[in-house]
């Protein structure tokens, strides 16, 4: 797949990203908006306090000393540096004094706050304007409003004013200049838009290069999957280490192959394992049949043939079963339900039903069971994997050079219940071996005098796999000890 723009909107992270990014920008505007309106807001309710202020002051001299004192104060102010808009004239409109030379037409013609911002020129601006621009024209007189025809317009700026009419109808306007709150206002917004653009810039190509590393990853699964698709289960997915979702979802793939891999190859083994395993005694089979049916035999003869065709069917069938058993287990389903099981009440009725086996065969079976151990699982399988160890370690130490002896022991070990069983023959010393024992249809016997399939470890193994527990094999010297180990919170 290639790493371009279109190859990345198709996916749905960069889609998603897109739309983030989209209403990230929408909400940068919108805020844009609000800060400078609110911005112009503030200014605006900053300079109309100051105005008010001013006209208080005024006011108050006017209350002093009457319009003398009045035209004085005004005069005075207007030369401060800086100063605010002064403007004194009569009742036609004509100034008499202030610092403003020129108004917007009809701005003093109505009394109280201007409602939308005025163009002037203060004093003197419209001379210096002609000076620079090398004109030679005297100033036109002020109209009767106050304005100037020829300087309306010119180099204006914006203010705000209140407009007050005096008791002897003379006009009075105190107004304050809007170049500094524009300026301060165009500031905010321009530091707001960059700032703003400058983060949705970087958030672009942060979405962009993230979105390319995103997709290579994505590619190098989809390279890994196929080439699993193939046929080489040997594959895993790539996993960079860095933890993120990625990772996770590689890990648990790749748990989820090993464990397909080891299915496959448990049903390889399977075959195989049947092919050779089941051969000899379907062969044994049919050899008697034959033989039986090739001569003339007694009745008593064809009887026995018969029974001992029965018997090894059975052991066929059991054989068969195992098998199934073990495969359904190994597949993480079964049937069989599950609840509290008392592990102690377990290995005594083993102990008990083996004993008269154990006596026959000369073996001493002991059991030591300190108190009752309940765990959540299968009542009937977990006997059924005791049995089979006990089972196999009855009939592996009747060769012992001392007397054979079997003991089952139960027991707490930290976090865990161990269940253990161990025989003083001569055990399997290699380690190696042990490993082996586990697996289907391997018999460690060379001369194959005990009878069996080579499945009760196979089997006992899946049991404790399906319970969460484990099988161990240990040296005892002398002898071997099958350690069965349940968690003490099955999470079955």
């Amino acid at each position: 797949m290639a790493l371009s723009l279109p190859a990345i909107m198709k996916t749905t992270a960069a889609r998603l990203s897109a739309l983030y990014l989209l209403l990230f920008a929408l909400c940068a505007v919108l805020l844009v908006l609000y800060m400078t309106s609110l911005s112009a807001r503030m200014l605006t309710a900053q300079t109309q306090e100051t105005i008010n202020d001013e006209v208080l002051g005024l006011a108050q001299a006017y209350q002093r000393g009457g319009l003398p004192v009045l035209v004085r104060v005004v005069e005075n102010r207007s030369r401060q540096p800086g100063a605010n808009l002064y403007l004194i004239a009569d009742a036609n409109g004509q100034i008499l004094t202030g610092n403003v030379q020129s108004l917007e037409p009809g701005v003093i013609e109505t009394e109280g706050w201007t409602t939308e911002p005025f163009s002037y020129q203060r004093f003197g601006e419209g001379e210096l304007d002609r000076l620079r621009s090398g004109a030679t024209d005297q100033p036109a007189p002020k109209t009767g409003d106050g304005s100037n025809p020829q300087s309306t317009g010119e180099k204006g700026h914006n203010a705000i004013a209140l407009v007050l009419r005096l008791p002897n109808q003379m006009i009075m306007l105190v107004g304050r200049d809007l170049g500094e709150p524009e300026r301060f206002r165009a500031v905010i917004s321009r530091a707001l838009t960059l700032a703003l653009g400058m983060m949705g810039l970087g958030g672009l190509l942060i979405w962009f290069f993230v979105g390319r590393a995103a997709l290579k990853r994505i590619d190098s699964v989809s390279d890994a999957s196929r080439r699993i698709m193939g046929g080489d289960l040997s594959g895993r997915l790539p996993v960079t280490g860095a933890g993120d979702e990625f990772d996770r979802l590689s890990e648990n793939l790749n748990a989820m192959l090993a464990r397909i891999a080891m299915l496959n190859e448990g049903l390889k083994q399977v075959s195989d394992n049947i092919a050779h395993d089941l051969k000899t005694p379907l062969t044994r089979l049919r050899n008697r049949a034959e033989a039986t049916l090739a001569g003339r035999h007694k009745t008593e003869d064809y009887r026995q043939a018969l029974e001992s065709t029965i018997a090894e069917s059975d052991q066929l069938i059991k054989t068969f079963n195992a098998i199934l058993m073990i495969s359904r287990l190994e597949a993480g389903y079964s049937s069989e339900q599950t609840g509290p099981v008392d592990l102690a009440a377990t290995v005594s009725d083993v102990v008990e039903l083996y004993e008269p086996v154990a006596e026959e065969a000369g073996v001493s079976l002991e059991a030591t069971v300190p108190e009752a151990f309940t765990i959540n699982g299968n009542r009937e399988l977990i006997g059924q994997a005791l049995s089979n160890i006990v089972d196999n370690a009855i009939k592996y130490s009747t060769d012992a050079a001392e007397a054979p002896k079997v003991r089952v022991a139960l027991e707490r070990a930290g976090s865990e219940i161990k269940l253990t069983v161990t025989d003083n023959g001569h055990g399997i010393p290699d380690h190696a071996d042990r490993a082996r024992a586990t697996e289907r249809f391997v018999r460690l016997e060379k001369s194959r005098s005990q009878p069996g399939s080579g499945l009760g470890l196979s089997l006992a193994k899946a049991i404790m796999t399906f319970h969460n527990g484990r099988l161990d094999l240990v040296p005892a010297n002398p002898g071997l000890s099958v350690v069965m180990s349940f968690p003490l919170r099955d999470t079955h």
